[in-house]
């Protein structure tokens, strides 16, 4: 439903935007550049924390401690769990998207987490002379705060569980973002226990100091990244709800009006977490990619209605107050390495497309290739092509069903002659990224050189 709005000093009857927001970015207005340097100095004290953490495990430990009856397995035990708490710490801080941690991390805390609990059952249990059930029920039930931690645990593993991409695509964006707090909860819980138990915490308030200080500036970090800063941005910029305008079938765009939007610290490509302060939408957020740089005082994300929430947005009422975390990714011409791209658009795809080549220079020569199973679906055409033209490039559409609108070895040889010399940005389904980004890199181009950005449920 197209929001009708009235007249004002500063626009034209019967719409927010007369036409459609700029092609150039705001006056004085330039696109964030990333800092290598503070991601290399994350990484370096990231790895002298897990070089500290190992070194304090082991001189904790004596000699005879180890060659005791069940200590081996108990070292081992209290060595898994110290690296896997170290390493759910960062991954803590890689969901919290603090800027310079957006990389993934790899399941190893769950699993350490998990050899912990067993290596030290079994450590107990030899030290003990019982068996692994009797000393798994003692440490349950006998020891402070085993119980809890052993909750946590769990709770850790449901969410590694449904982490895995072929159970998290069928569960709904509004129950993964519920099991997404548990993370912190169970974190939360485990971490009584092991101050209490850890061998290399007993009697040693040096260490004890250092790990309170670690899960503090965890839980600040989290509190800043997550909580603080989305606030003071959200009252920052006072973003409304302006007009919502269809663009194609099932698509709409919601132009929102703010204040300060030219100091928005984002790259064309980057998305945000959005909060529509309405009923049944205020309690949760979720990821849309802006179609167009700010356009002072407009700000715009162009959805597809393919899921509740994206589909309620075509239902928004002009004047409803929005809330933003963000911006992140690192879809944007910051990850270029060669001086021109090939862009590559699927369905929704074109609106990362379309805000990065905003955000490319004169002179840049794009090649983009934009794919539809029909004409009506080249949401924001005229913009994209506007854009390429200003850039000196070239525009090519495919429409049709997949037969007729193919993307293959061929095709993409005889579109893009100079393939090879390219950077290749690649967004739209999981399946359509999937296939292409395999097709260019068969083809040649080196993974350095091919940045993609699926859109799914």
């Amino acid at each position: 439903m197209l929001m009708a709005m009235t007249a004002g000093p500063d626009r034209k009857p019967g719409s927010i935007l007369a036409a459609r927001p700029p092609t150039r970015r705001a006056p004085g207005r330039r696109s964030p550049v990333p800092r290598p340097a503070y991601a290399g100095a994350v990484l370096l004290v990231a790895g002298a924390g897990l070089g500290a953490v190992c070194a304090l495990t082991i001189t904790a430990e004596t000699a005879g401690q180890i060659t005791a009856p069940g200590g081996l397995a108990t070292f081992a035990g209290n060595a898994t769990g110290m690296v896997g708490t170290y390493l759910a710490l960062m991954m803590v801080l890689l969901v919290s998207r603090i800027p310079v941690t957006e990389r993934g991390l790899a399941p190893w805390p769950i699993s350490l987490l998990v050899a912990h609990a067993v290596l030290i059952d079994i450590g107990y249990a030899q030290a003990a002379r019982s068996g692994p059930w009797h000393e798994a029920d003692m440490l349950l039930f006998h020891y402070p705060d085993v119980l809890i931690a052993t909750i946590g645990l769990a709770l850790i593993c449901v969410v590694g569980v449904i982490s895995i991409r072929a159970i998290r695509r069928r569960v709904r964006r509004e129950v993964w973002w519920t099991i997404h707090l548990w993370l912190y909860l169970a974190l939360a819980l485990s971490f009584a226990h092991v101050l209490a138990l850890g061998q290399s915490f007993v009697g040693h308030p040096l260490v004890q100091a250092v790990w309170s200080v670690a899960w503090a500036g965890t839980a600040g970090l989290v509190l800043v990244y997550r909580f603080a800063l989305p606030v003071l941005r959200s009252v920052r910029h006072r973003l409304r709800v302006a007009e919502v305008r269809p663009e194609g079938p099932g698509v709409v765009s919601v132009i929102c009006r703010g204040e300060h939007l030219d100091r928005l610290p984002i790259s064309g490509g980057q998305f945000l977490f959005w909060r529509f302060l309405t009923r049944g939408m205020w309690w949760q957020a979720h990821p849309y990619t802006v179609s167009a740089l700010p356009a002072p005082p407009y700000l715009r994300l162009t959805v597809k209605g393919v899921g509740d929430h994206s589909a309620a947005l075509a239902r928004l009422k002009p004047g409803t107050l929005v809330a933003i975390e963000g911006p992140y990714g690192v879809f944007t011409r910051h990850a270029q390495r060669r001086p021109r791209v090939l862009l590559i658009a699927a369905g929704i795809g074109v609106t990362s497309v379309r805000a990065l080549l905003e955000d490319l220079p004169r002179g840049a020569k794009p090649v983009v290739v934009l794919r539809a199973a029909q004409q009506d679906d080249l949401v924001l055409e005229p913009e994209v092509a506007d854009l390429v033209k200003r850039r000196g490039g070239q525009l090519h559409e495919l429409t049709g069903n997949r037969e007729q609108a193919v993307i293959d070895q061929y095709s993409l040889r005889r579109l893009v002659p100079d393939l090879s010399d390219r950077d290749v940005y690649v967004c739209g389904p999981e399946g359509f990224v999937t296939e292409i980004v395999e097709l260019v890199r068969w083809l040649g181009v080196p993974d350095e050189a091919i940045h993609h950005e699926a859109y799914a449920l």
